[in-house]
């Protein structure tokens, strides 16, 4: 396959999966670029080669660079974050805090987060935008999750999925130190 294909390709299949996350008709695309709803058929089929213009119009009306829209690397991009780049949220006197380890914006940002609770305290949450979803992992101790209003004890060894469009709090009711690694999902901007 020459690279032209292989642009040709990668462009197809990049164009459609953006348009799928940003929930886009192709009328919408269109209204949004300028581009005609005919064209981006045939760009999202791999049938045609666009202009550079044509391929930035798009790229802008899909909230990204035009080097993620042609991006054909096929191979996994990884990012290793040194323990010294991490980021120290929240924390108490106590002890309790809470830190960022690594997040990214690929399809929606996505932030993985390592918590200390001491004995005694909690976390309060507002609730996040609609299609939040946050996952935590207890490592040691048990945590009291509170979901819009509602108790949920998990344990050690223990984990948890919830919708977080609804004000939560992490509290610990227990005696020992509570340690927990959370994952959050955030919906892409639309």
């Amino acid at each position: 396959m020459s690279d032209l294909d292989q642009l040709t390709q990668s462009l197809a299949r990049n164009l459609k999966r953006w348009r799928g996350e940003r929930a886009f008709t192709l009328d919408a695309l269109a209204a949004r670029s300028g581009v005609s709803r005919g064209m981006i058929i045939q760009i999202e089929q791999a049938r045609t080669n666009p202009s550079v213009g044509t391929t930035v119009k798009l790229a802008d009306a899909l909230g990204i660079s035009i080097t993620t829209l042609l991006d054909y690397e096929q191979g996994p991009q990884v990012r290793v974050v040194p323990a010294d780049q991490t980021v120290r949220m929240w924390s108490t006197e106590a002890g309790s805090a809470t830190v960022l380890l690594v997040g990214t914006e690929s399809r929606g940002p996505l932030e993985l987060w390592s918590w200390k609770l001491m004995p005694g305290e909690h976390s309060d949450s507002d609730a996040h935008p609609e299609g939040t979803t946050e996952l935590l992992h207890v490592t040691a101790g048990e945590l009291t999750l509170v979901v819009d209003g509602v108790s949920h004890p998990v344990a050690e060894g223990s984990s948890a999925v919830f919708e977080a469009n609804v004000p939560h709090t992490y509290r610990n009711d227990g005696g020992t130190t509570v340690e927990m690694t959370m994952a959050v999902s955030i919906p892409p901007a639309r």
